[in-house]
């Protein structure tokens, strides 16, 4: 009776399935963008191979809202502390037209220091200040090569080399040219540090924050763990604005209930108790709930894949903790939404309930 009931009314039940893939599609998909975004970036610039970031004070973790306030002198006293084997200034900039794209202003013979230096796939290091080098997924995704003008932030720049992914940006400037660009002559957005033994790293640290009292100091092996939605206020309360606006899709139930008060008026005259018209409501609820969820994953699935291949810098992070999360938020989305107006139209007098409109 109950799967006849659903293929009976096939529009309002193709309609109620859809409204709760729908909710299961926007948190898997914004919420694995985010954090697709955050993970990505953040392992990115743990790869830089620093051990500590220095940050100005009150600096935020998303290095794409940080300012070219340090300055570049600041460097020397970091070298001068004990245990620190190599300092590399870098200016951040933000390319917004791609998104959050992070831009490193950086200088070759100190940033070499903290990577190791770069795996070069094509080309070399700046031969002139409008010089650009870009790793090998920007390339493809952009469709660049050595040698091609690229735009960027309204400068006309060449590119220089194609590096291999994974070390802290994905396009890279002459450290001069960025600072010319802002207008923040010898400064810089943070200095990544390198240790000559990692083992001495607190002891380091410490010796940092007394040195610079205020400043932003923290060792770069957290700095993913750091740059998740949880640490960051903001991006985390973003997220649980995206799932109260998923979840109140359970007004759909509660209308497609409503909707049924003159059929569950027909369904108590011929004697159907109570407790078998709330039973019922709540299969048939759980039954949609539970193929709108199936379909919802895979939609978000092969959403994320066709993102990624449109788009290679844009990541999709869907973890089983979200899909498990979208699922839990559906069925009982689905069931709150149906609870109330099952109960309330099981409690009608039949005759009030045919008499409905």
């Amino acid at each position: 009776m109950i799967v006849s009931g659903l293929v009976a009314r096939p529009v309002r039940t193709i309609v109620s399935i859809m409204a709760v893939s729908l909710e299961v599609i926007l948190i898997l998909t914004i919420v694995g963008l985010t954090n697709g975004i955050t993970d990505e970036t953040g392992r990115r610039t743990e790869g830089v191979g620093a051990d500590i970031m220095f940050q100005p004070p009150n600096s935020s973790l998303l290095l794409a809202l940080s300012n070219a306030t340090l300055p570049v002198a600041l460097g020397d006293k970091i070298r001068e502390i004990d245990g620190v084997a190599a300092v590399a200034p870098v200016q951040l900039q933000v390319n917004s037209s791609e998104g959050l794209e992070v831009i490193y202003g950086v200088a070759p013979e100190t940033f070499d220091r903290i990577t190791g230096g770069f795996a070069w796939h094509k080309g070399g290091s700046f031969a002139a200040p409008n010089d650009v080098i870009v790793d090998d997924i920007y390339s493809v995704a952009h469709h660049v090569n050595v040698g091609d003008p690229l735009e960027v932030l309204s400068h006309q720049f060449r590119v220089a080399g194609i590096v291999e992914h994974g070390k802290g940006a994905r396009l890279y400037i002459p450290l001069k040219t960025a600072q010319d660009m802002t207008g923040a002559a010898s400064r810089v957005s943070l200095f990544y540090v390198k240790l000559g033994d990692p083992r001495r790293l607190d002891e380091v640290m410490e010796r940092m924050k007394q040195t610079f009292p205020g400043y932003r100091v923290f060792p770069m092996k957290e700095y993913t763990k750091l740059m998740m939605s949880s640490n960051m206020a903001a991006l985390d309360a973003f997220i649980r604005t995206v799932v109260f606006v998923a979840v109140s899709i359970f007004l759909s139930m509660y209308t497609t209930i409503t909707e049924r008060t003159r059929e569950i008026g027909i369904l108590r005259s011929l004697g159907a108790s109570r407790g078998f018209i709330i039973s019922m409501i709540f299969q048939e609820t759980a039954i949609v709930c539970l193929i709108g969820v199936v379909v919802g994953i895979a939609a978000s699935l092969v959403i994320a894949r066709g993102v990624t291949a449109t788009f290679p810098t844009l990541l999709v992070l869907i973890k089983a903790t979200w899909i498990a999360k979208a699922s839990l938020f559906a069925m009982l989305s689905g069931v709150i939404g149906s609870a109330y107006p099952s109960l309330k139209a099981a409690a009608q007098d039949p005759v009030d309930a045919l008499a409905y409109e």
